[in-house]
């Protein structure tokens, strides 16, 4: 399960695109926080340690206590802004998490045990449908991620929701369908080599038949 990771943050005084874009300037991520019933704080964060969560690939589904001004709030980050054109981020809405909240979380998927299965042996892709699943919990039951055993799945195989034991505690957000997270699929070029044998053997026999029929015409 995920733990709490604790951050720093300094309130901001001003609000609005100029006052966001004078607290990047010095090297800060401009944040809310806002959620459980409690006003909504404008803060700043070191830009250095957004980005390192920011890449640690279990940013939207990790707790954080945020410490402003001698209170620490446990909270989740809902969405982060990025530049379009750098990749970096510019803005990050967090949601204080109280006593029964439940939220819905994105959770990546591992598969393992690639090398023992059967259709990969055989020269089979993993098509992973879904590397992260929708997940509903509370925080302090989110996963750090969903590990999926493929070693008994041949090509053709596909591995659904209902297939995986979740967490107690966890559950599906999608709950209408038992959607595909992946299947074990033929090898794009295995398919191919066969189509050009298949063409390779079609083309030998029509230039059999063909010659068959000159030599008929010549005996003719």
């Amino acid at each position: 399960m995920s733990n709490s990771v604790q951050l720093k943050a300094s309130v901001r005084e001003r609000v609005g695109k100029g006052a966001a874009r004078a607290v990047r300037r010095e090297g800060k991520v401009p944040a809310v926080i806002y959620g459980d019933n409690k006003a909504p704080i404008t803060i700043s964060l070191d830009y250095p340690q957004v980005l390192k969560e920011l890449n640690s690939g279990h940013f939207l589904s990790t707790v954080y206590d945020i410490e402003v001004n001698g209170e620490t709030s446990p909270v989740l980050a809902r969405d982060c802004q990025v530049d379009p054109v750098k990749d970096l981020p510019v803005h990050v809405d967090f949601l204080r998490v109280g006593k029964g909240t439940v939220v819905s979380v994105q959770v990546p998927v591992n598969f393992i045990n690639e090398e023992d299965s059967p259709g990969l042996k055989e020269g089979g892709v993993l098509n992973v449908v879904r590397h992260e699943l929708d997940l509903t919990c509370s925080p302090a039951k989110i996963p750090d991620e969903i590990t999926i055993d493929v070693a008994s799945l041949n090509i053709g195989d596909s591995v659904h929701i209902s297939d995986v034991t979740l967490p107690e505690g966890v559950t599906s957000t999608i709950t209408d369908r038992d959607f595909t997270i992946a299947t074990i699929a033929a090898a794009a070029v295995m398919e191919s080599d066969d189509d050009e044998d298949e063409d390779a053997d079609d083309a030998e026999a029509e230039d059999a038949e063909g010659e068959e029929a000159e030599d008929g015409e010549d005996n003719a």
